[in-house]
């Protein structure tokens, strides 16, 4: 892809190629602290970490004190310790993501001093690689959309490719959507993403033609990045589910398979639980994702009979019965960008099999093995799953779950 646009001369390949895949391996790894710093931006919104505060007289509007988000880093498990905090609150200084209100301190420090995410202010800095990235984002994100379906599974030269979009196709779309005024404008828009590593040739054999030729996003802006990643310097390799509704660790990569997640259980102690994409939920009775996005990918079925983390069945009936060793618990819920991060399972009633430790969920006090008592008001300890789904993903970006949890001896 590196020599795609530009008809080099052929005896200095090996250098620009080499040159090239350095770019692209540094635009990606741009793009990645990018998208990991918007999800935290949102998720420190949502928990009011970030507030107008007032010093000597004078308002800041949108900041955050850097050592009450140190603390809440590592409360979230976000960080094991202070000192990889403030390292991973400076790989987002170092970026021009976050910086001093006043710009008085280039070094993230854990004191009781003001920081903003630039995005907050106006004065996150647009340069070339950061506008292609945006572009791409907010493409992505339409052609997920519930009521798009450019992108589909589709098979090149005997190989079959999920989530691609034919080159023809996508100028059509790009027109229609007033993303171009015209096809050539177009057709210079995606130049430019590949470019910029936002889109790729399936294979990587060809540069962006106007043609039957099968492209795909390299990345998934939906995964929820953990911001331990950002210490990572190598940039993720393996693919993401495109619709995966929370970051949970993958354990396998092929995604045939069942997968296996990290969940938490009410004894705090992690345990695998085995689970699937979202694509399968409306062919398997066992399993749902819930996302943000009710979008039902087309992909084929895959294995979704993962195991139930209840110890023994629990019937309605034994809930509701006077004396039960249960606890009722009510929890509000606040979507983010990739969802609630839970997966529920079973029938009449439904349990939590499986909860995202960095999700919004999670910091609600959601567990597994608790039982499903209602949502948003309504009753469905006599539904299965998919009612539960099809509540939730209809529903409002916050959500009021009421659930049972069985007490201890």
């Amino acid at each position: 892809m590196e020599e795609g646009g530009s008809g080099g001369s052929g005896g200095s390949d090996s250098s620009t190629s080499g040159s090239g895949g350095a770019q692209q391996r540094e635009l990606e790894r741009m793009a990645e602290v990018l998208v990991t710093g918007e999800q935290l931006r949102l998720r420190l919104h949502e928990e009011k970490v970030i507030k107008d505060r007032r010093h000597h007289l004078k308002t800041y509007p949108n900041c955050f004190v850097a050592k009450e988000l140190i603390d809440w880093l590592i409360e979230h498990k976000e960080a094991s310790d202070r000192e990889t905090a403030i390292k991973l609150m400076q790989k987002l200084a170092d970026r021009g993501i976050i910086h001093h209100v006043c710009d008085e301190h280039k070094e993230f420090k854990d004191v009781k001093l003001f920081y903003r995410f630039r995005k907050d202010d106006g004065t996150f800095p647009l340069d070339n690689e950061v506008k292609a990235f945006m572009r791409g984002q907010r493409l992505y994100e339409k052609l997920m959309s519930p009521e798009n379906t450019l992108l589909q599974p589709r098979e090149e030269e005997g190989v079959k490719y999920e989530r691609t979009f034919m080159a023809s196709e996508f100028l059509d779309w790009l027109v229609q959507e007033g993303e171009a005024t015209t096809r050539k404008e177009a057709e210079q828009l995606c130049h430019r993403l590949m470019e910029h590593g936002i889109i790729q040739h399936v294979s990587n054999k060809h540069p962006f033609v106007d043609s039957n030729l099968l492209y795909q996003f390299r990345m998934n802006f939906r995964r929820r990045r953990r911001l331990m990643e950002l210490l990572n310097e190598k940039s993720p390799s393996s693919q993401e589910t495109h619709d995966s509704p929370f970051c949970l660790r993958k354990q396998s990569h092929d995604n045939r398979k069942s997968t296996s997640f990290m969940s938490v259980s009410p004894s705090k102690e992690i345990k695998i639980v085995s689970a699937v994409r979202r694509s399968s939920m409306s062919s398997c009775g066992s399993s749902g994702y819930f996302s943000s996005s009710p979008t039902l990918s087309s992909s084929p079925p895959v294995l979704c009979n993962p195991k139930s983390v209840l110890k023994r069945p629990v019937t309605s009936e034994e809930l509701l019965t006077p004396g039960a060793p249960y606890a009722r618990k009510t929890f509000t819920i606040v979507g983010d960008a990739v969802g609630w991060g839970f997966v529920v399972r079973g029938s009449k009633p439904c349990h939590i099999q499986a909860v995202d430790p960095s999700g919004p969920a999670a910091a609600a006090g959601m567990k597994v093995c608790q039982f499903v008592v209602s949502v948003n008001g309504l009753n469905v300890l006599h539904v299965d799953y998919r009612t539960v789904s099809n509540l939730i993903l209809t529903g409002p970006r916050t959500i009021v779950m009421e659930v049972m949890e069985e007490l201890e001896c």
